[in-house]
């Protein structure tokens, strides 16, 4: 064999099975790390930014750390923004989140087993519109709803921002998925032939069996309604009325560090404490999913298999 046809032979050796295998492991890893650091440097950076000055932010290294003294004085500027409306807008945020939650919990859940377990008339034309009510923008909706809730004199209320956020149809789509394929037929025969009325297979076996189902409804519709911020935009004109993602934007308008075109003295509010607030909104999310992350990779499991 010569030289040239020695190199040929060796440079289309083909790589052996656990070659490939170790190749494509750290192919995925490269790839998983990538999207790690595009996610998490965001995140860290707002972590950081509070702890420095408004200068600091602008001249040192972004992932730089300042000082936690600096953190108590962003926050102290930031609870003394309009004599600390911030403390109403988190309780406004965790009330809105709340209330559409409950609607949201109790319609989609039934609506999505009524849907599995009966066959009413027109079912596949509720299904279909429920698709498509998912892949609508919300933002699309927002002149509607506004239009529906003026009309009945609920704009500037709670209920205007609760009731539209408790139309959740992909929670709907979930449960029929859920319910369809994860609900053990046998079992629902057996009791309805020992004489159970539907609410009573509802509420004693589909609904204990459910769990996960119902953990990761709740999680994505308290996680859309605490970040909800164009639909009470639209539909709230007082400030005490404000959740925290439109009081953020609220603080950013109205402060000539951030917004120079307005003019003015005002208190101290620069980017750090706007840093601040955003770190407000993101932690409780943050926490709870780190605290349900296993019942959340339950739920989403939970109809991939067909019992």
């Amino acid at each position: 064999m010569t030289t040239a046809s020695a190199k040929h032979a060796a440079g289309s050796r083909r790589l052996s099975p656990s070659e490939r295998w170790t190749l494509g492991r750290t192919l995925r890893c490269v790839i998983l790390l990538g999207f790690a650091v595009y996610c998490l440097i965001p995140l860290l950076w707002l972590l950081l930014a509070p702890t420095k000055t408004d200068a600091q932010l602008v001249g040192d290294h972004p992932l730089s750390f300042g000082s936690l003294g600096q953190v108590a004085t962003a926050w102290h500027h930031l609870i003394a923004f309009d004599s600390g409306v911030i403390y109403q807008w988190l309780v406004n945020s965790v009330f809105y989140s709340a209330g559409s939650l409950v609607i949201t919990l109790a319609t989609s859940v039934l609506a999505g087993y009524a849907l599995a377990t009966t066959r009413v008339r027109g079912r596949r034309l509720i299904l279909v519109l429920t698709l498509i009510a998912m892949i609508v923008p919300p933002t699309a909706l927002v002149l509607p709803l506004f239009l529906e809730i003026n009309a009945v004199h609920l704009t500037n209320t709670a209920l205007s921002v609760i009731l539209p956020g408790s139309f959740y149809p992909f929670g709907v789509y979930l449960a029929f998925i859920y319910f369809s394929t994860s609900l053990p037929r046998e079992l629902m025969e057996s009791a309805r032939l020992d004489g159970a009325t539907e609410i009573r297979l509802f509420w004693s076996i589909a609904l204990p069996l459910a769990k996960p189902l119902v953990g990761l409804i709740a999680f994505f519709g308290f996680v859309a309604n605490w970040n909800n911020y164009f639909l009470p935009y639209v539909m709230l004109s007082e400030q005490e009325m404000f959740n925290l993602p439109v009081g953020l934007g609220a603080v950013i308008s109205g402060t000539p560090a951030l917004n120079p075109a307005i003019g003015g003295s005002q208190l101290p509010i620069t980017r750090p404490e706007v840093a601040l607030a955003g770190v407000i909104v993101v932690l409780p999310i943050a926490v709870i999913f780190l605290l349900c992350q296993r019942y959340l990779v339950r739920g989403i499991l939970a109809g991939s298999v067909k019992s």
